[in-house]
């Protein structure tokens, strides 16, 4: 599944940090019943790569599955190795970024600023994360669409909610990557179903 073919069906990417091997199949099956199509594995967890492969194995062809807190060349290699396809940073890292367009993968860097954006995309990015979203605002992706080519999509990371949803996808938003209130360490495979379940609910309605 290509990147742009998930965000159509559905714009939010499950940002898993802290899972482990043992379980990333099952928050990734009950993500996945709920109706979302993109995962990142941060590499902050548990034997992240493990993660990502189990679950790029596990959901070929049916679900996006990549990296996050991608912070080194090495490591979009390893994302590479791994299966992964999209390579998510919190940070603007042109030598990262370049890499992974190199090999072949989708790169998500993390701006905050119309500076960060361009040196993104100069170095070849057409995702942009903008990182931390709950500290700017929906007019923030607005002011940015107008001069940002138009091909480049923008995702807002951090403090959106179902509730806000539909405020960032009028300014402009692609995607929304989702982390704590969606998924945590111990979180139960119910607290992920439900919480999956209203925000894809509030994509669709926002989308109509």
């Amino acid at each position: 599944m290509k990147l742009n073919d998930a965000l159509d069906a559905c714009g939010i990417i499950a940002i898993l940090r802290g899972v482990t091997p043992a379980e990333v199949l099952d928050v990734g099956t009950t993500l996945y019943e709920a109706g979302i199509r993109i995962v990142e594995v941060p590499l902050n967890s548990p034997e992240p790569f493990v993660s990502i492969e189990k679950l790029a194995k596990a959901f070929a062809g049916k679900m996006v599955v990549g990296a996050g807190t991608v912070l080194t060349e090495s490591d979009v290699e390893k994302l590479k190795a791994s299966g992964g396809t999209i390579s998510v940073s919190p940070d603007c890292n042109p030598a990262t970024i370049a890499r992974a367009v190199a090999l072949g993968l989708n790169p998500l860097p993390g701006v905050f600023t119309p500076t960060e954006a361009f040196a993104a995309i100069r170095a070849g990015a057409s995702q942009l994360k903008l990182f931390p979203a709950e500290v700017a605002s929906p007019q923030t992706i607005k002011a940015w669409k107008a001069v940002l080519p138009k091909h480049v999509k923008v995702h807002a990371v951090g403090g959106v909610t179902p509730a806000n949803m539909a405020d960032w996808i009028k300014a402009g938003a692609s995607g929304f990557g989702i982390g704590s209130s969606l998924y945590k360490p111990r979180a139960t495979l119910e607290h992920v179903a439900k919480s999956a379940g209203e925000l894809v609910a509030a994509w669709q309605k926002a989308k109509v």
